[in-house]
C-alpha cells in the first residue's frame, strides 16, 4: 500500500504515455507486480499482515508511474477468476446503456468515503495489447466493464468521483441500471 500514491499526487491527474510495443520487459514485471498485489490485497491473510486494502484493478499512475498499463483481478460468485493485464487498452465502442455500483466505487488511491453514482457504460469493448505484444480486442459488460472503464480513467487522468453529479450524487438516469 505504501507504493500507491494518493488523491493530490500529480501521476493521477496526467494523461499517461503509451507504451511502445512489443513491450519492455520492465513493464511487464511491473504488469506482473500489479497483478500480485491485487490477488494479494484480496487474500485476507497476506492483506492482515501487510497492511493492504482489497483492490480489483489497479493502473500504473496509481504507482506514480504515467505509463498506459492496467492490471484487474477479482473471482466472482461462481469461483471463476477474472484477470486480465492490458497495455495501451483503449474503448473502441460502447453501450448507450449505463450501469453503476449500487454501493458507490472507491479507489485504493482514494482514502476517504465518496458517496454518490458513477455511472459508465453497461458494455465497452476495448482494444489493448497483451503482455506478449498482441493486439487484442476485449468485450466487457457489468462488473468487469464498470473495474475496466475505472482503470482505464486511471490513464487519462480522471478520478472516479469526477463522475459523479455534485449537485444531486444519487441522480439515476433513465438509462441507467444498478449492479449490486
Amino acid at each position: 500500500m505504501d507504493d500507491i500514491v494518493r488523491e493530490g499526487h500529480p501521476s493521477l491527474r496526467a494523461t499517461s504515455k503509451e507504451v511502445p510495443i512489443p513491450p519492455k520487459q520492465e513493464d511487464i514485471d511491473l504488469l506482473h507486480d500489479m497483478l500480485t498485489f491485487l490477488k494479494n490485497s484480496q487474500d485476507e491473510e497476506i492483506a492482515e499482515k501487510h497492511n493492504l486494502r482489497s483492490g480489483v484493478g489497479l493502473a500504473a499512475p496509481q504507482l506514480g508511474i504515467e505509463k498506459r498499463l492496467i492490471a484487474v483481478h477479482y473471482v466472482d460468485e461462481n469461483d471463476k477468476a477474472h484477470t486480465y493485464q492490458l497495455i495501451n487498452p483503449r474503448i473502441i465502442s460502447h453501450s448507450v446503456q449505463k450501469s453503476y455500483l449500487s454501493n458507490g466505487e472507491g479507489c485504493l488511491s482514494v482514502d476517504r468515503p465518496v458517496e454518490g453514482y458513477v455511472h459508465r457504460h453497461a458494455r465497452v469493448t476495448v482494444k489493448a495489447y497483451n503482455i506478449d505484444g498482441e493486439e487484442k480486442t476485449y468485450r466487457f459488460r457489468g462488473y468487469d466493464a464498470i473495474i475496466i472503464q475505472h482503470e482505464i480513467d486511471h490513464l487519462n487522468g480522471v478520478m472516479f468521483f469526477d463522475h459523479i453529479d455534485e449537485n444531486n450524487p444519487f441522480f439515476v438516469p433513465e438509462n441507467s441500471t444498478p449492479l449490486e
